[in-house]
């Protein structure tokens, strides 16, 4: 199945071509031009999530354990006690959201028993935890697809992008936190009142938003619409960009139905033949995969960093939500190696994390996009 899958897309994102069932694949759109890089701040290891204070200062997580709060290009150790997280792999510390009131954040990271949500509060250089928002999200024990980043939606929702902790029974089982797009009341860490699960007798159903998912790398909301967007891994192909729908199921499912034990990794990211009504992706990358992160709104453009593939990847969008072209920055091709965090602030820039392991950049975009 999955050499007759990569035959039949080609080129996948070489071409910039889009396998979705049913469409044209889009037009690779011509390198932007005028786009400016500004190196703000260096010195990270894995930067792994930006949240933007109103005093113009901004909070960086990095994947081993820390948070740094970025001014004027001076980056300070934020004090914050993070003794339970597990460093392993893929895990640590990863996604990062300012509440409303702009005092309190939630951070998302791996113990020894779990993935869970805290929430903090900051008083300068000093955040203070006030409680576990969320716990017992699936972990596994290697750090293996343990994607976790938190994004407050525009209706104060807290949207949570999960990964499947490469466990196969996780994407489809929807009393399990992983493989899934959660949505929370921020203050509560229940399930959203209007979520649809929301009369399950279980409460992690209540938190479900979507299934099937593979492992979600970032949520975005499509300013002046009521659409929102997901970036998803995949395994050896077809990284997806999908355009969540409540309740709706994405299609990924290792575990053949319940019938394979492991983690069988050939089945499609959108099975068709075992789920006629999953949602298919609005683009894939078919082969080669780039590792597609996190999203963002920018200039009007769908913005997702790459981490494998190294570039930053600009999608047009007609007002239905389908991709009509994909353009690639040269300023961000191959320029500074795996890109991982994008964040757009409030002054209308696109800011972006490098996630190389050493003297990591955080990187500010303006110009045309």
């Amino acid at each position: 199945m999955r050499a007759l899958v990569a035959a039949g897309l080609a080129l996948g994102l070489a071409a910039c071509s889009s396998p979705a069932p049913g469409g044209n694949a889009p037009s690779k759109a011509p390198a932007p031009q005028g786009l400016q890089v500004e190196e703000v701040a260096g010195g990270f290891q894995h930067a792994w999530d930006i949240g933007f204070l109103p005093d113009g200062s901004m909070l960086v997580t990095e994947r081993p354990g820390r948070i740094k709060l970025v001014k004027n290009g001076q980056v300070t150790d934020v004090e914050a006690d993070l003794t339970d997280i597990q460093v392993r792999g893929e895990g640590g510390l990863m996604g990062l959201a300012i509440h409303p009131d702009n005092q309190r954040f939630t951070v998302c990271y791996n113990t020894t028993k779990d993935v869970r949500l805290t929430t903090f509060k900051l008083d300068g250089t000093t955040a203070t935890k006030t409680k576990d928002l969320l716990t017992g999200m699936p972990s596994n024990p290697s750090g293996r697809h343990s994607g976790c980043r938190p994004t407050i939606a525009p209706d104060g929702t807290m949207f949570i992008a999960t990964g499947d902790i490469a466990q196969g029974r996780n994407p489809q089982d929807r009393t399990s936190l992983g493989g899934k797009v959660l949505r929370i009341d921020p203050e509560t860490g229940e399930g959203a009142a209007d979520n649809p699960f929301a009369t399950s007798a279980n409460a992690n159903e209540r938190r479900v938003y979507s299934f099937g998912h593979r492992n979600v790398q970032g949520v975005v909301f499509r300013p002046g619409t009521d659409q929102i967007f997901s970036s998803e891994h995949g395994p050896d192909v077809d990284d997806e960009v999908n355009l969540l729908r409540k309740g709706a199921n994405f299609g990924w499912d290792p575990s053949k139905g319940g019938t394979q034990g492991g983690y069988d990794e050939d089945v499609p990211m959108t099975d068709l033949q075992r789920f006629p009504d999953a949602v298919p992706a609005v683009w894939s990358s078919g082969s080669p995969t780039e590792a597609i992160c996190q999203a963002a709104f920018w200039n009007g453009k769908l913005a997702i960093t790459a981490l494998k593939g190294q570039k930053l990847l600009l999608f047009t969008l007609d007002a239905a939500g389908k991709v009509q072209n994909v353009a690639i920055p040269d300023e961000l091709n191959d320029r500074y190696g795996r890109l991982r965090a994008a964040r757009t602030a409030p002054d209308g820039s696109l800011y972006v994390t490098t996630s190389n392991g050493t003297d990591d950049k955080l990187l500010k975009l303006t110009g045309a996009a």
